[in-house]
């Protein structure tokens, strides 16, 4: 498995990474790195686009406001990530916030806010959704950055999905699930072999009747429990992504 070095600071770059290459940092960039890290001339971070790999960089810094960045070498190859699609109910500010960076930091592939009967917040601030993925992939040496799709309703998102992606499977949340032990619905998904998931969570109100109803009739759904317990829905992101990656992903003990 590749490892990154802890210690350097890792910036993540919206161009083509490729050797010799010298990006100009973008005003906010360079403010970050000149006047926050007290950065200098010759100093080296490590830089990613989430299609190129990771590359050591160079800095050139020019005053205080502009610096370029010189790719030196790739340091590690693009990583393909698990292939598990995570879909939440949005959450008010701060708590989606802790949720997006969890769940990209527990291996999420892409991320979708679903709208549900009893979904808390109307609107989703993509852009600062993104943000926070982007920084999440930056703090932990991620390189494989998930995509922030577009929010769908529940009834929309289930008509299109074997138009769309017949070959996902969905995983479904249930609170009132038959048990409480996820463990043998997966091991049967397992054996199976390798396909692309997607995780569905919901609400703090949970499922209407109506949208439960609606899930369990489709063939393309698996329900799953998480536990004795009720979990907030941040909570529950971060209880459910763990055991699919332990049992599905790239937990599992032929990875």
């Amino acid at each position: 498995m590749e490892r990154y070095d802890h210690k350097m600071q890792r910036l993540f770059l919206r161009h083509i990474l490729a050797s010799g290459a010298a990006i100009e940092a973008d005003r906010t960039q360079a403010n970050y790195l000149i006047n926050v890290l007290r950065m200098s001339d010759g100093d080296q971070v490590l830089v990613f686009n989430g299609k190129d790999g990771e590359w050591l960089a160079r800095l050139r810094v020019e005053g205080r406001r502009a610096c370029t960045i010189e790719l030196v070498e790739q340091v590690r190859p693009q990583t393909v990530p698990a292939d598990i699609h995570y879909l939440f109910a949005p959450l008010k500010h701060a708590r989606l916030d802790y949720m997006v960076q969890k769940a990209v930091e527990m291996g999420a592939s892409a991320l979708r806010p679903v709208m549900t009967q009893h979904t808390q917040a109307s609107r989703v601030n993509l852009e600062r959704m993104e943000a926070n993925v982007i920084e999440a992939a930056e703090q932990c040496g991620i390189i494989s950055v998930p995509d922030v799709l577009e929010p769908r309703s529940l009834k929309e998102l289930l008509s299109g999905w074997q138009m769309a992606d017949p070959a996902r499977r969905l995983l479904f949340c249930d609170e009132a699930a038959e048990t409480s032990n996820p463990l043998p619905a997966l091991a049967r998904l397992a054996e199976q072999g390798p396909q692309p998931y997607a995780l569905l969570i919901g609400p703090e109100g949970g499922f209407s009747d109506e949208e439960r109803a609606l899930l369990r009739a489709q063939p393309f759904v698996t329900v799953i429990p998480l536990g004795p317990r009720i979990l907030r829905a941040d909570t529950a992101a971060v209880a459910a992504l763990a055991v699919i990656q332990a049992t599905l992903g790239d937990w599992g003990p032929t990875v």
